[in-house]
């Protein structure tokens, strides 16, 4: 069980490194910081392609400081409620992929399997690279394994 500490509901930077409050789920905060993500992305994927990946790559760059943070607050390296990394690797999973729910749930699976199954390279990355960037880049990796098999769908049922 994930007991998410008070921080969260007072302090603005753990508040954003806990997914707007989603990673605080007492079961399953990936999952449902991966379903708070959601929505924003249907917000984001309005736009540009140009807005959507400087909004993306913005938000890693910002996920690296915010969850690193936390992370040293908390004194808990990638505490399971920190969820601001499965925000941007959702989004990274979901780049140029049509906007509608069908989409969007392939998106949320592929991301959730290849985030909790960590397949090479993710698992010896996620053991060797530490603080804000370790935290980041598992998830990273997942979004971009995720969304090369959601094109790689989009190409053949597209």
């Amino acid at each position: 069980m994930n007991k998410a500490p008070a921080s969260v509901w007072r302090n603005p930077v753990h508040f954003l490194a806990f997914g707007l409050g989603s990673g605080a789920a007492p079961r399953a905060p990936g999952t449902f910081g991966t379903l708070a993500a959601v929505p924003l992305w249907y917000l984001m994927a309005q736009g540009s392609l140009i807005l959507y990946l400087s909004l993306t790559l913005a938000a890693f760059v910002i996920g690296i400081w915010l969850c690193g943070r936390t992370s040293r607050d908390l004194g808990v390296h990638d505490h399971g409620g920190i969820v601001w990394d499965e925000f941007v690797g959702y989004w990274i999973t979901m780049i140029a992929v049509p906007v509608n729910w069908i989409w969007a749930l392939a998106g949320f699976i592929l991301f959730r399997l290849f985030d909790i199954w960590k397949p090479w390279p993710i698992r010896p990355v996620d053991r060797r690279v530490h603080g804000g960037l370790g935290i980041m880049l598992d998830d990273v990796l997942a979004g971009v394994l995720a969304g090369l098999v959601l094109q790689g769908l989009l190409w053949l049922w597209g």
